[in-house]
């Protein structure tokens, strides 16, 4: 089964406890499984990814000013996968990588989990970078809690943006594939009471795994049982998501400018340069003649 063959991931806002809750729930399974073939990644690589993935997207929801707001989250915990790099847009599109994609570990012999922990590292940070109003990038950061991934962008939340919140994230593997992975962030907004805390506590308390919902019914069901009892209101329709990178052929050819022309007529030399795009992983061959016109270009702006 390739990605193309799953069903589309999509976002799902909602409110719950008289709109003391904010809900933003995703189903990611197409695009986590896209990033798994496109980077070639091992499965806790993927899980790792996918979760990160999932997190930029549910955060670009929350911290958004804009329906095209993004936010890049970084994860960098000394482990064996290197960094992780995501970026989400409140729009839907989504990109993301890992240092090392083969880097595997086997399974936790605790619980037989996939171990995210021990691949991610725990001694690192993440970093959180989005636009404030003015335009002006800022980048906020937390040491790593865990390296589980969830239990650190919800902690990023509280500590940097003081918004009190639950976040729920996970990729299930079966048969080599991705077969299910999303993720839901619960928001406390001004006035909630705690009773209504304490019984969304219990509820995520008894949904146990958010992978046993998502196996069950999706993230619609995640929503509705972490919300049982509080009068979850759904906002109309879904919002569409898919892994899609902002690349192109001419920004490939483009980041050859930052070499000389020595090295650029190594290039021509060798019959032309191969560019891959580490967010997404196409190539793009930028031939002997296109380089060359480089050159002349940039001749030209100096005459």
């Amino acid at each position: 089964m390739t990605a193309s063959s799953i069903s589309d991931s999509f976002l799902l806002r909602g409110t719950a406890a008289g709109n003391t809750l904010r809900l933003v729930g995703m189903e990611s399974t197409r695009i986590v499984e896209d990033a798994r073939l496109r980077h070639h990644l091992s499965k806790t690589a993927t899980a790792a990814l996918g979760r990160t993935l999932t997190a930029s997207a549910l955060l670009a929801v929350v911290l958004g000013k804009k329906p095209d707001s993004r936010v890049t989250v970084r994860v960098e915990g000394g482990g064996p996968v290197g960094w992780i790099v995501a970026e989400g847009s409140a729009d839907g599109q989504i990109r993301g990588y890992v240092r090392q994609p083969d880097a595997d570990l086997p399974l936790r012999e605790t619980d037989g989990k996939l171990d995210v922990s021990g691949i991610v590292g725990t001694v690192g940070e993440l970093a959180v970078t989005r636009l404030l109003d003015n335009g002006e990038p800022y980048t906020g950061s937390i040491e790593l809690v865990s390296g589980e991934i969830a239990e650190d962008i919800s902690s990023y939340l509280g500590v940097s943006e003081q918004i009190p919140n639950a976040v729920l994230l996970g990729v299930y593997e079966e048969g080599g594939r991705v077969a299910h992975a999303g993720g839901l962030l619960v928001q406390a907004m001004p006035g909630v009471s705690d009773e209504t805390l304490a019984h969304l506590e219990a509820n995520i308390r008894a949904l146990g795994q958010i992978t046993d919902g998502l196996r069950r019914g999706g993230i619609l069901d995640v929503m509705n049982r972490v919300t049982e009892g509080l009068g979850l209101t759904l906002a109309p329709g879904a919002q569409a998501a898919r892994f899609e990178c902002r690349c192109s052929r001419q920004k490939a050819e483009d980041s050859l400018k930052f070499f000389n022309a020595e090295e650029r007529q190594d290039m021509m030399d060798t019959g032309g340069q191969e560019v891959v795009c580490h967010w997404c992983g196409e190539k793009y061959h930028i031939t002997p003649g296109e380089i060359a016109a480089l050159d002349a270009t940039a001749e030209r702006a100096r005459a």
